[in-house]
């Protein structure tokens, strides 16, 4: 099992360190992985709901400024798309993904109907990931959602909502890995 280390020292250890730290919250991802370093890792955190959620505010405060620019950061569409596609694929899954995405195992046909969703969702949103916590929802539920965003075919909120489901579950993985909340 992964040990986080102490919240309180995580701005003093090497840059490797805390690479593993944050891959093990979020996805590996290392332009998530600077911008936690550059932007709320330059102090102190005192737990690790402060740290994802101090990451969250900065995450939202950087997505307004860019939307306001004529032409948003690719740096947005990095951080979100290191998320997994949902259902089967031939992404390679992290544990925690390979294991909070057990409540969508299916049919062939429902996994068939998923990933044609996922191309849906990438050709509305060009770079985007559907990211959504899916917290042990059923496979329905998930896929409703989808459709409803899709349907919705609001970018920016696209941008917002997967900010707020990766940080929603860094929360729950570090819950689950017993850290300091």
């Amino acid at each position: 099992m992964v040990s986080l280390p102490l919240p309180q020292v995580l701005h003093t250890l090497q840059k490797d360190e805390i690479v593993e730290v944050l891959g093990h919250l979020f996805e590996p991802c290392p332009v998530l992985c600077d911008f936690v370093i550059d932007n709320v890792l330059n102090e102190p955190v005192d737990s690790y709901t402060a740290l994802i959620e101090n990451t969250r505010k900065k995450l939202l405060a950087f997505l307004i400024q860019e939307e306001s620019k004529s032409t948003v950061s690719s740096d947005i569409a990095h951080i979100i798309s290191a998320h997994p596609r949902l259902g089967p694929s031939k992404d390679k899954l992290s544990s925690h993904s390979s294991s909070e995405q057990k409540s969508l195992a299916g049919s062939e046909e429902e996994a068939r109907k998923l990933a044609e969703l996922n191309a849906r969702y990438e050709k509305t949103f060009p770079g985007l990931r559907y990211v959504v916590f899916v917290n042990g929802r059923s496979r329905e539920t998930i896929m409703k959602n989808m459709i409803e965003r899709i349907e919705r075919n609001d970018i920016g909120a696209e941008r917002k909502e997967a900010f707020n489901a990766m940080c929603d579950i860094a929360l729950d993985r570090a819950r689950k890995l017993g850290a300091k909340l």
